[in-house]
């Protein structure tokens, strides 16, 4: 275990991240002009991608490597590097890959707090983990995919308001389960 999560922990943190994404789509539907500009911002960008950066150099000079740990040192040497060739030469949806790269990171402690739980609603955080995986993934090495998913969401207030009550709905059921089960 890297993290020491608890399930509880981790539910609170989905379903409260959950509730508030859904809460501020249902609220301020205006708000989708905001998100809209989110893929091609380069302040955005930098700052997601320092926030990955730190976040993964943390991981990997704190983690347990076993047989790679000869690795350490010039990993931890490559990581600023990629980061400062990655913000020169990738500029281009630099926010989507970064967004990407950390739901990739923030998926890893929700699966290891619900690794080996026997409550079978810890599939509730399993699954967004999972989504969080091949939404990772998508933005990464599709960065475009994340302007046509916000261009498509963002159509009509409707569409905006359905997805974000889809969220809310998700995050208290997480959030309900949370504080009854784990």
């Amino acid at each position: 275990m890297i993290y020491h999560l608890s399930l509880h922990t981790a539910g609170i943190i989905a379903g409260a991240f959950l509730v508030l994404v859904g809460l501020l789509g249902l609220i301020a539907p205006g708000s989708a002009n905001i998100v809209r500009r989110l893929p091609r911002s380069n302040i955005t960008g930098i700052i997601l991608l320092t926030i990955c950066l730190v976040w993964a150099f943390w991981l990997l000079a704190t983690i347990q490597m076993g047989e790679f740990s000869a690795f350490r040192r010039p990993l931890l040497i490559a990581l600023p590097i990629g980061y400062g060739l990655t913000l020169r030469f990738v500029d281009e949806f630099l926010a989507a890959r970064a967004l990407g790269i950390l739901c990739l990171l923030a998926a890893e402690p929700l699966l290891d707090a619900a690794f080996l739980r026997y409550e079978t609603s810890r599939l509730l955080i399993t699954v967004f983990a999972y989504l969080l995986i091949v939404a990772g993934l998508f933005w990464v090495a599709i960065p475009y995919l994340l302007r046509d998913q916000i261009n498509w969401s963002t159509r009509s207030v409707f569409r905006w308001r359905c997805l974000h009550a889809i969220a809310l709905i998700y995050g208290s059921v997480i959030l309900t389960f949370t504080f009854t089960q784990y």
